[in-house]
């Protein structure tokens, strides 16, 4: 991959960086900016939290950032394992943009794991970014001066787990000096990696309790009144989307509730995933797109 160098003054996609603590002098890049050839910079969203989600904080992660993406906003993260990987991934599976900022030489891939999700940012029109110059090894201090860059780009900035004394909050402080919205996720108030999103919003912070909670915010223009009715298209499919939105995630529990018969079910449920209105979130669990 061919890494380009630039200042953050010369590209649109870069600009909202002017200003920031310790502006880099020069980025390093390897693929395309997401307004290149466009007259408007897209809205712009970072998402950041654990390496360790729970499986809500899988799930959320993956919902807000491919229904985000689907509007049109980019999505930012730092390439790390858990939330940041996720939050990539569904980026791209819902067709969208996403670009990743590396603590490291853009000539090495950190973590080596993720080579092939990289390489995915960049052919789908995405990019990777790093302030260090090829050859930088990936050290401890590196990764806290880069979160200054990850919210930098942003518009807002969406935690969505993160401990009480995680990195991600460094990331928040980040956003604040920046003049960035904040998002938090709400979480179990027993849950270890809740009690930084939690503490957020007791602070200020927005909950981030849907995508159109979010667009409201930062890009009003793209939240589009939606009804149940344009996403199922027969009383079957309507059913199961209603209960899938009530809370209901187990397969048996779901077909039980909606009191369809085993075929109804069957042929609704694979017709709602080719569709892509449902998503299967492993062991006959799942969930809305």
């Amino acid at each position: 991959m061919k890494i380009n160098s630039l200042s953050p003054g010369e590209h649109p996609f870069l600009q909202i960086m002017h200003g920031i603590a310790s502006e880099p002098k020069t980025l390093y890049f390897v693929g395309s900016f997401p307004n290149s050839g466009q007259l408007a910079r897209p809205p712009v969203v970072a998402i950041v939290g654990t390496r360790k989600p729970t499986s809500y904080g899988k799930e959320v992660t993956f919902k807000l950032a491919y229904e985000l993406a689907q509007k049109g906003v980019v999505i930012v993260s730092g390439l790390a394992l858990g939330v940041d990987a996720i939050a990539h991934k569904a980026a791209l599976e819902a067709g969208g943009v996403t670009v990743a900022v590396l603590a490291n030489g853009l000539d090495t891939v950190y973590p080596a794991t993720h080579r092939g999700l990289a390489q995915q940012i960049v052919n789908r029109g995405g990019a990777l970014i790093s302030e260090y110059e090829p050859g930088t090894p990936a050290r401890d201090f590196q990764f806290l001066a880069r979160n200054r860059i990850v919210s930098g780009l942003a518009d807002a900035v969406i935690v969505t787990e993160a401990a009480s004394r995680s990195g991600t909050l460094a990331t928040v402080a980040h956003a604040l000096e920046q003049n960035r919205e904040v998002f938090a996720v709400p979480g179990n108030i027993t849950s270890p990696m809740s009690v930084g999103p939690n503490r957020l919003i007791e602070q200020g912070a927005h909950p981030a309790t849907s995508a159109e909670a979010i667009l409201r915010v930062i890009a009003p223009h793209l939240v589009e009144a939606q009804t149940t009715l344009n996403l199922g298209s027969n009383p079957m499919e309507i059913l199961l989307i209603d209960l899938l939105r009530s809370g209901i995630r187990d397969g048996e529990v779901l077909q039980q509730a909606s009191k369809l018969g085993v075929s109804d079910f069957s042929q609704t449920m694979t017709m709602l995933e080719i569709q892509g209105i449902i998503r299967g979130l492993g062991a006959n669990q799942w969930t809305v797109s």
